[in-house]
């Protein structure tokens, strides 16, 4: 004798068996959104940034001291909150040359037995050794980028100009400094003895001091009474806020694009599984009936519901629990991270599962008050003609168009819940596209980040004077904007901030400005939108910095596009600074031609004895971003396909024993399928209409909210491209004809009899 629980899995078996595609699309759909949504919460969680694993593993610094002397070390270690101080090591600024690259390197003193605080993580090669001072051990990031390996050798040029060879004999990490090229210059860890080679004179160094504290939130105060105890030793100050900021930059801005997207989806997710449970409902309710008239109780009737539809969104959370998993092993593989707590991912996978089944609960208990009768009517409700088909009517459309449009909106809650399955998808892929055209607008137009110039040269073995001409004796170059980039002490003396002098005051370089004025004088000047947040300061403001021991103040009229240090920048001209920062320039920045290819005219500077470097574009960096669009868009359509699917099998259902009537009142085949798809077709157009609309509207404003949130500062924001948007219009509604052409014609070509309602 089968018993209730066995005609139940029975049931649900051959209900699944019978639409196996659709429910393929659902646990996909659930899988997607589940993986963009622990993946979100995996960049944006504190403690999963490569910073911290960084960080915990190699007991860093908390604060780095950079001094000209070496300061008292025992009056730092008394200070309140300090537990361990790293150093002093001193430290002295190179050039390296290797495969024909010059770039700037900073040379660090480090022990031969790996110290307790600020002990570098060795990844490849070994560490320093006594018996061969040559050997260095170089930040990894850093040796990625000039393709060095452990047995690499390298040529570095002393402040004095003598070139000395070196040996790589390791890469290593810090979570004491940035990624290379986002924190520059590179670092190399050497010997004492090595360090006093390739820099002998005791004036061209600074010695670097780390503080290790017992509670980081006192980092700021702690850095108060270092300035205060050191006097006016100190030059700069680091934090262990900046080199998160800088580690994590990237990973949170596409954690915040996964959330986004990962939370709208979920809706447009639940919605997609209340209408294929309602549609199912509908469709079997005949089924239902039969089931309820044998014996089955309401509370059966809705565990069955729950059961089947419940099953596959939580199979699609499994599936997307393990793939997110995956995803993040494999994209940070290389990288010490301290996995997804536990916390965040519980709260994820209950939180979708409870809208889960919450979005099937509501219908199935709707099929669990389904009268015991066999031959329940099945007809969707009838009443007035609706406005649409009355417009379809005044218009004078086709009888078959008439038709479909009088039955597109018949049942109102499929219809609306059809609509919001396709429109939230729309939306979010419109705000990807939004996305994609604002990365495709930083390269076409690299100005309105901040780089106008190309490429940057530093005079290396010439006078500043004969680099400059030199540079602008190249066909392709049109403008050479001194500058020097120094480190400032911010009000109060709390932290470091990044200060750029570019250009004169009278012929400034092209920054971006999108609020105020480009600075025109003497002690004026551009900030970022991270800088005004981090100092409280608004545009008319006047602050003072301290640099190199020298006030600095300054009145801020315009705020820049700052893509750099979280925007934490003030940019002003090079005349505004003391005469020993600014003369000679560190470097000059090259504005060239349009159309010039600034990799050929880097090849000829670097000819004349130049060393040049080319700029690395924002877009560059965020390329991932076109990835995840990529494959969220594929996401999002799979569930506005899942909504199409019960839209069209519900309106089926609904005008099944319609068709013979239809044929009988003179309507061909294609009339009939066009009928039908109408009728589908038209919820989707609106909902497809709807959320590109909506999409399109908000994503400028979405993504200059990220960026006055990262600091880069609004103003970057780009809309979908019209060409691009209407593509996009006509392929997903073209898509949803389609979906609902195929079932349509299979149908009108089917023999129904008429009979009896």
């Amino acid at each position: 004798m089968i018993t209730t629980r066995t005609a139940e899995l029975r049931w649900i078996r051959a209900d699944l068996r019978a639409r196996r595609g659709q429910a393929a699309l659902t646990v996909l759909a659930v899988a997607g959104i589940v993986t963009a949504l622990i993946i979100a919460a995996t960049l944006l969680e504190d403690g999963t940034n490569p910073w911290r694993g960084l960080f915990e593993r190699s007991n860093s610094a908390h604060i780095w001291i950079h001094s000209k002397d070496v300061p008292d070390v025992s009056a730092l270690r008394r200070l309140n909150g300090v537990t361990d101080v790293a150093g002093p090591y001193r430290s002295a600024p190179a050039t390296l040359v290797a495969r024909g690259r010059r770039v700037p390197i900073t040379l660090q003193e480090t022990p031969a037995a790996l110290p307790a605080v600020a002990r570098p993580l060795l990844r490849e090669g070994r560490w320093l050794d006594v018996r061969t001072p040559n050997g260095v051990v170089v930040e990894r990031s850093f040796a990625r980028a000039l393709d060095l390996r452990p047995g690499s050798p390298f040529t570095v040029t002393g402040l004095n100009g003598a070139t000395h060879t070196l040996t790589v004999a390791g890469l290593a990490e810090s979570g004491d400094q940035g990624f290379y090229p986002e924190w520059t210059p590179g670092l190399a860890w050497t010997l004492a003895q090595t360090l006093s080679v390739v820099e002998p004179a005791p004036g061209r160094t600074e010695t670097v001091t780390g503080l290790r504290l017992a509670d980081p939130a006192a980092t700021d105060l702690v850095v108060q009474r270092a300035v205060f105890t050191l006097r006016n030793q100190v030059q700069r100050v680091t934090t262990w806020r900046e080199v998160r900021a800088s580690m994590e930059l990237d990973n949170r801005l596409l954690g915040l694009l996964l959330a986004l997207f990962g939370g709208a989806g979920l809706v447009a997710a639940a919605l997609a599984l209340a209408n294929a449970a309602g549609g199912r409902v509908l469709i079997q309710l005949r089924d239902i009936a039969t089931l309820k008239s044998l014996g089955f109780t309401r509370g059966q009737v809705v565990r069955m519901l729950v059961a089947e539809h419940g099953t596959l969104g939580l199979l699609g959370i499994a599936a997307g629990a393990v793939v997110a998993r995956l995803i993040t092993a494999y994209a940070m593989g290389e990288t010490v991270v301290v996995p997804l707590s536990a916390g965040p991912l519980a709260a994820i996978i209950v939180g979708t599962s409870l809208m889960v089944l919450v979005a099937v609960l509501i219908p199935a208990w709707r099929g669990g008050r389904t009268p015991p009768i066999p031959a329940a009517p099945a007809a969707p409700p009838r009443g007035h003609l609706s406005r649409l088909a009355r417009v379809a009517l005044l218009v004078r459309l086709p009888p078959a168009l008439v038709l479909g449009a009088r039955d597109a909106f018949t049942r109102r809650t499929p219809a609306a819940l059809t609509v919001c399955g396709v429109a939230i998808p729309m939306m979010m892929i419109a705000i990807g596209l939004g996305c994609w055209t604002t990365l495709d607008d930083f390269i076409r137009h690299p100005e309105s980040v901040g780089q106008a110039a190309a490429l940057t040269i530093r005079p290396g073995e010439l006078t500043a004077e004969e680099a400059r001409q030199r540079a602008m004796a190249d066909q392709d170059v049109v403008a050479a904007y001194p500058g020097a980039e120094l480190d400032a002490l911010v009000p109060w003396q709390t932290r470091t901030v990044r200060t750029r002098a570019l250009g004169l005051s009278s012929d400034p370089y092209p920054f971006p400005v999108v609020e105020g004025r480009m600075f025109a004088d003497r002690g004026e000047a551009v900030a970022g939108q991270g800088l005004l947040d981090l100092l409280g300061v608004q545009i008319g403001d006047r602050v003072r910095m301290t640099i190199g021991g020298t006030p600095l103040i300054v009145r801020i009229v315009g705020r820049v596009v700052e893509p750099e240090q979280d925007g934490e920048v003030l940019s002003f001209g090079v005349d505004s600074l003391a005469a020993k920062d600014a003369l000679p320039p560190q470097f000059y920045a090259l504005v060239l031609r349009p159309g010039a290819d600034a990799a050929q005219v880097r090849a000829r500077l670097q000819g004349q004895g130049l060393e040049v470097a080319q700029a690395v574009n924002p877009a560059d960096r965020l390329a991932v971003i076109r990835v995840i669009i990529v494959a969220l868009v594929a996401v999002l359509a799979l569930i506005g396909l899942a909504s199409l699917l019960t839209a069209s099998a519900l309106g089926l259902r609904d005008h099944v024993f319609d068709l013979a009537v239809l044929k009988a009142m003179g309507l061909t085949p294609r009339q009939v399928m066009a009928t039908l798809v109408t009728a589908t077709g038209l919820p989707a157009a609106v909902g497809v209409v709807l959320g590109a609309a909506a999409g399109a509207s908000w994503s400028r404003w979405l993504i200059d909210l990220e960026g006055r949130g990262s600091g880069v500062g609004a103003g970057i924001g780009r809309a979908p491209t019209p060409g691009m948007l209407t593509a996009t219009l006509l392929i997903a509604i073209g898509a949803a004809l389609l979906v609902a052409l195929i079932p349509a014609r299979r149908a009108a070509r089917a023999q129904v009899p008429v009979t009896a309602r």
